[in-house]
């Protein structure tokens, strides 16, 4: 009999092995069988694949090798005929255009299993009321969320298509017990409500579950959402290409892999950005995953590209291993300021910090081949009291010089003139 979720969260590393070997070798005959021409390269490397020696010989995938040739044509993930497949998706386009991306029907029901972990971890039952505030657009964003809960049996309140107050007065209207949103619409609805004289602390909202981007792991992001709306914040981490993977520690400060239906590897990176050697527990490395349930379009020994801190003795109840601080950054974003690694999701929680609502946007760009940064930040007119203002951007000047050692060419710019967004916020903007 299968183990169940708990069970599984609980096993020590060696059964956990076992049983990761046992689905590998499943997905690995299912390729093998198919002649999946992605993996042909790897099957010469390893044809039998014996053990965990022949599997870490393996050639990593990265997202170029997924692109079709077109727009219309589906990540090279997904070979089967048309019909096999159930739902259709894409992903964000943030490496070109949006690439398709296909599930089986018995896909889609891994997909589901993946996010029960995380309504676990936020305690969601069938008498909660949740409400969807993301668009229901061809990204899977919170699709699969969305179908998780109708099976658990909790009452799904559909946001797409409304604007942010209309939003936000349904979730009034319907009590809504828990939100799901990414952490930048969050934060957004909490300036919303403000403008609106909506107190979100004497809403019926507990819990917000967010993903989409870094942030719901970091303590001062978390901190500028929770308070303002008296309710705990649920982080959650996938991609596309891979699945649902990641929930939140019961300590909230960071994320457990799904280690039952992922194998996760970790690499420190060389100077040219390419993997050199496996990292230790605590050391900042590129997460290399393969997924174990979805025949349709497997994924083996995919570069995420997502930087992150993996320990794996940390004395939580759930033995799965831990993402110090989560998804800590991108291994392709990531600047070098004067000799300091800088990703944007450390910048974004100094200025959560100090300005938790104030809506900002970080520039990179390139002078005598070296990175800079500027940021430029909303400023209502107004008093230096005001987000933006220039008391707060003195003291977001000071923060990154303490943090960071930086110091950083803030620009305030008028209130409302930067883009938002209800998904993955558009905050980095790279001109390297």
């Amino acid at each position: 009999m299968e183990p169940s979720r708990f069970e599984f969260c609980s096993l020590d590393r060696t059964s956990l092995r076992l049983h990761q070997w046992d689905r590998l070798q499943v997905v690995w005959q299912r390729l093998k069988e198919s002649k999946h021409p992605l993996y042909q390269e790897a099957f010469q490397v390893a044809p039998d694949l014996c053990d965990w020696e022949a599997f870490q010989s393996l050639p990593f995938l990265i997202k170029s090798d997924l692109l079709g040739s077109s727009r219309e044509e589906p990540s090279k993930l997904f070979t089967r005929p048309r019909q096999a497949y159930s739902r259709a998706h894409q992903t964000s386009g943030s490496r070109g255009w949006p690439m398709p991306i296909y599930d089986t029907p018995e896909d889609w029901r891994w997909w589901l299993a993946c996010w029960q972990y995380v309504l676990d971890a936020a305690d969601v039952r069938p008498a909660d009321t949740v409400m969807m505030a993301f668009s229901f657009g061809p990204f899977i964003g919170f699709w699969s969320a969305n179908d998780a809960l109708v099976e658990r049996g909790c009452l799904v309140v559909p946001g797409g298509g409304l604007s942010s107050s209309a939003r936000l007065q349904m979730m009034l209207d319907r009590e809504c017990t828990v939100v799901c949103c990414t952490p930048t619409y969050a934060l957004h609805l909490i300036s919303v409500a403000n403008e609106h004289g909506i107190d979100l602390k004497g809403s019926s909202v507990s819990r917000l579950i967010v993903a989409g981007e870094p942030g719901g792991s970091v303590p001062e992001i978390r901190r500028a959402i929770e308070e303002p709306w008296g309710a705990r914040v649920i982080d959650h981490a996938g991609a596309s290409e891979l699945g649902a993977w990641g929930f939140p520690t019961a300590d909230d400060r960071g994320l457990h892999i799904i280690e039952s239906e992922f194998i996760a590897e970790f690499f420190v990176l060389d100077e040219d950005g390419q993997p050199s050697r496996p990292a230790t527990s605590g050391e900042a490395s590129e997460m290399v995953m393969t997924n174990l349930g979805r025949h349709g379009g497997p994924a083996i020994r995919y570069r995420t590209g997502d930087i992150v801190r993996p320990v794996w003795e940390h004395g939580l109840a759930c033995q799965f291993v831990k993402l110090e601080g989560g998804v800590i950054g991108r291994a392709d974003d990531m600047l070098v300021i004067r000799g300091v690694n800088v990703f944007p999701a450390s910048i974004e929680a100094i200025v959560r910090q100090v300005v938790p609502e104030a809506e900002f946007r970080m520039i990179a760009s390139r002078r005598d081949h070296l990175d800079q940064l500027s940021i430029d930040i909303e400023s209502p007119a107004g008093s230096e009291s005001q987000p933006g203002g220039l008391g707060q951007l003195r003291e977001l000047r000071d923060a990154f010089r303490e943090r960071l050692a930086l110091r950083v060419e803030i620009t305030s710019v008028p209130n409302g003139s930067l883009p938002r967004s209800e998904g993955k916020s558009k905050r980095f903007v790279d001109q390297r």
